[in-house]
């Protein structure tokens, strides 16, 4: 007779960013439980769990063309307010739901899962946890994910660093469980390609990954613009790639107010020079060198022993989030990389970061997945959520935390919170894009003017 074929397990996602989807989404398939390599077999066969994705709505709700870059799919998406989220929560039956939000947003979901869910026999196991290096707002940010059953760290050294700060204000660090970055992967880079692109081979490639926000001068950003431009004209025969994260008017994680596409549109690049959008793992395939300030990508790189370089032109910063490479052997300036400097990474700062080069990778988040087959099987189900803060622990911070998404201090929606009990009619969704719209008009164009004139 043959084997009984387990349930598929079902996951939903809450993100609120383009970048918090990929990873939100990605993590869900990386943590499914599953109780057998022999089940596992059967459940890929079947295409793995059932996803559903919710967006929450605000400035930075991925646009279409954002969500089909990630090229993540899920069985369902739609966007929500946090009370509609709610409401589809206590409807709905999970076996885990991902919070990849920002710190407060995790704060209110927890608060108000645990009062839809008060009543409840069994609910999903929650997890949360960082969408890439955590450099800032450490302690803040920690505090405000406690409470989810599961708060991933994806490095060893970071899974250090959370059990530590939970430990010191007296919170339960059990949840901190060590994984990886979710979309590492890709070829092993192979080396250099013939620079004289002959016989068909592709020129030797260079790529800067942007960020939104980092520098977040114009003075900054307009110098490493520059050194690029220099870096394509100084070598012809290399093409060089400006690696966007977002066009004029999208938002991502982090708000952009000085886009590069605007900054070069007042330089003259050599032919050899270009602007690039897409999925980083398809830009890394092509990559012989990738430099950044302090994005992921580095780490994606990295993983991938493609030679990495994490500028030093504009100091070593905390603001700048390059201090988190302090070690990695990584670091260098546009000078020492015109002069042909190439960092050798240090392999023991490499290991401890979670980039798994090593080829361990396939393991990272085993730890993970047992613990979430452990709680799903726990006699009696799971019990309440219990977050760190509360209206006795910091009366003073989370019950503006929590009316930022229309939350009372017990959780429970407040009065005149957006209804969550139909969709949003034409004239509702106009009004909405309108609104929108001129957000994102005002962050970009207008804040930009005011801040000038301020300094005068």
């Amino acid at each position: 007779m043959p084997a009984s074929t387990p349930k598929r397990p079902r996951i939903a996602v809450l993100a609120d960013s383009d970048t918090r989807w990929k990873w939100g989404a990605l993590t869900a398939d990386r943590i499914a439980p599953g109780p057998s390599m022999e089940a596992a077999a059967r459940e890929a066969a079947q295409g793995g769990p059932l996803l559903d994705g919710f967006l929450l709505r605000g400035r930075a709700t991925p646009t279409p063309r954002q969500l089909q870059e990630v090229g993540v799919r899920a069985d369902s998406l739609r966007e929500v307010t946090a009370v509609e989220f709610l409401r589809a929560m206590a409807e709905g039956t999970y076996d885990v739901l991902v919070l990849s939000l920002v710190g407060g947003g995790v704060q209110a979901m927890l608060h108000g899962l645990a009062r839809v869910w008060e009543h409840r026999a069994s609910r999903p196991v929650v997890v949360t946890g960082y969408v890439g290096v955590v450099y800032e707002k450490l302690a803040d940010g920690l505090l405000l994910r406690h409470g989810a059953d599961l708060v991933l760290a994806n490095s060893r050294q970071d899974a250090d660093r959370f059990r530590a700060v939970y430990e010191g204000v007296g919170a339960d660090a059990s949840s901190v469980t060590e994984v990886a970055l979710p979309f590492l992967g890709g070829a092993p880079y192979e080396g250099e390609h013939d620079p004289s692109a002959k016989q068909g081979r592709r020129p030797y490639t260079v790529v800067f990954a942007a960020q939104p926000s980092v520098p977040d001068s114009r003075k900054d950003r307009t110098y490493l613009l520059n050194r690029l431009v220099q870096h394509a004209r100084r070598h012809p025969e290399r093409e060089v790639l400006l690696k966007l994260r977002s066009k004029p008017g999208e938002h991502t994680t982090h708000i952009e107010e000085l886009p590069y596409q605007k900054l070069v549109q007042r330089l003259d690049p050599p032919a050899n020079f270009n602007l690039v959008y897409g999925n980083m793992g398809e830009v890394l395939d092509r990559t012989d060198l990738l430099v950044t300030v302090s994005s992921t990508a580095a780490l994606e790189s990295l993983h991938r022993r493609i030679p990495t370089v994490v500028l030093s032109d504009l100091g070593i910063r905390e603001s700048l989030g390059n201090h988190h490479f302090v070690g990695s052997g990584c670091l260098a300036s546009w000078d020492q990389l015109d002069a042909g400097h190439r960092p050798v990474p240090d392999e023991q700062w490499v290991s401890r970061q979670g980039v798994a080069a090593d080829g361990s990778y396939d393991a990272a988040f085993d730890a993970a997945r047992g613990r979430i087959a452990g709680l799903l099987d726990r006699p009696g189900g799971l019990p309440p959520l219990t977050p760190y803060y509360t209206p006795v622990t910091a009366p003073g911070y989370l019950p503006g935390i929590l009316a930022r998404h229309h939350l009372g201090p017990d959780g429970t929606p407040l009065p005149g919170a957006p209804a969550a009990d139909k969709d949003p009619g034409p004239v509702r969704q106009i009004v909405r894009r309108a609104a929108r719209g001129a957000y994102r008009h005002g962050v970009q164009r207008v804040a930009p003017v005011i801040r000038r004139m301020g300094e005068l």
